[in-house]
């Protein structure tokens, strides 16, 4: 009985962020936290694509921070497999690197210019025990994989463009066959059409391993192109979540119709009109949220005149 009601159950996703919260302390006396994350939830599921979508300060790289154990969780969990990672030692996090790993936004400061391709690769396997005669064959597997010739590994990072620099970080994240990678803003520093090489790299590489990608971005045509579903963040908070494709052309929230409008296009009588949709979205908004301000302070200027009077005629009938 007990093997049939396992197996009804829903297995869990395969990573879990439940109501994280992220405070950094805040400067001066007694000011309170700051707070970047603001109970934020998301799921993703094996072989699966989170494309994490907002602009600049919203809070998205503090969550794969937090995801990679970067960031402190104040409050809330996250979970991988089923278990709880967020406020893990270094050794249990090390350990965790085997399944959980991140390709950063600059690959040229992520990578060390005075060690060669092969060492940059093969220093992960090394420090997992691999053999440096394992740890080669599997160097010239990984720059096979991510698409660069066999001499690259006797070069310098500096050696190497851009995307091929990003090749390179890749391959290093693939080096211990993870489960998840955390992609902050791989692309963003490449021109267009290396931009749609990496990102088909991405998803071939998806295709053949089975990988979990948390791909962290600002452009909704990145999230077009490689998500399978989309998370949107505003503020610390998520927005809107749900399926790419109903996300990114018919959204139900404000913010996200405005991120999408933002998004330039080649026809100037199109991008004119987008441009004054945009500004009247953010009219509204701004509207909305001063209705809001204006009657929260009404009802607590209201509350406050009642408790006064009440304390007035209370004390009075005391002097009486």
């Amino acid at each position: 009985m007990t093997g049939t009601l396992d197996k009804d159950l829903p297995a869990e996703p395969l990573l879990v962020a439940d109501d994280v919260v992220v405070e950094y302390p805040s400067k001066g006396w007694r000011k309170p936290p700051f707070r970047v994350l603001k109970g934020v939830s998301i799921t993703i599921g094996a072989g699966e694509t989170l494309g994490l979508v907002g602009e600049s300060g919203s809070g998205k790289t503090t969550l794969g921070r937090a995801v990679l154990g970067l960031a402190p969780v104040t409050s809330g969990a996250v979970r991988y497999g089923g278990k709880i990672i967020s406020g893990l030692g270094r050794k249990e996090r090390r350990a965790l690197s085997n399944d959980i790993q991140v390709v950063f936004q600059d690959p040229y400061t992520s990578l060390n210019p005075a060690m060669t391709v092969t060492d940059i690769l093969s220093e992960p396997l090394r420090v997992a025990g691999t053999s440096r005669t394992e740890a080669e064959k599997r160097v010239k597997d990984l720059l096979d994989q991510v698409r660069l010739p066999a001499d690259a590994g006797e070069r310098l990072p500096r050696e190497f463009s851009g995307g091929q620099r990003q090749r390179i970080a890749i391959a290093r994240a693939l080096s211990r066959d993870p489960r998840v990678i955390v992609c902050d803003e791989p692309v963003s520093a490449l021109d267009l059409s290396t931009q749609a090489r990496v990102l088909d790299l991405f998803v071939e590489i998806q295709e053949r391993t089975g990988v979990a990608y948390l791909f962290v971005t600002h452009d909704l045509s990145v999230v077009r192109h490689i998500s399978h579903r989309v998370a949107v963040m505003r503020q610390g908070e998520i927005v809107e979540t749900g399926d790419v494709a109903t996300v990114t052309t018919t959204p139900e929230h404000p913010y996200t119709r405005r991120l999408l409008l933002a998004a330039p296009v080649p026809d100037p009588g199109r991008q004119a009109e987008r441009r004054a949709e945009r500004r009247r979205l953010a009219a509204a908004t701004a509207a909305d949220a001063s209705t809001d301000v204006s009657a929260t302070t009404s009802a607590t200027a209201s509350a406050h005149a009642s408790t006064t009077a009440s304390t007035t005629a209370s004390t009075s009938g005391d002097r009486a």
